[in-house]
């Protein structure tokens, strides 16, 4: 029989969590947060802007990286 040698040591290490997803993921809550009041206090420029960053951008870089 031969052996079987798995390599699942390496799996976990790439889901880390780090710093840089945290500042990322609070940028992006920050981000959306003052887009959704812009939106409420009648921005129709900056507020749809700031939520496709938010979207778009900042929480999916937050996931990725």
């Amino acid at each position: 029989m031969a052996n079987k040698t798995t390599n699942t040591a390496s799996a976990p290490e790439s889901l880390r969590f780090t710093r840089v997803n945290a500042a990322l993921g609070v940028a992006g809550l920050a981000v959306l947060t003052l887009g959704y009041w812009l939106l409420a206090r009648g921005s129709i420029t900056a507020a749809p802007l700031l939520l496709v960053l938010a979207y778009v951008v900042l929480l999916p870089l937050a996931i990725i990286l």
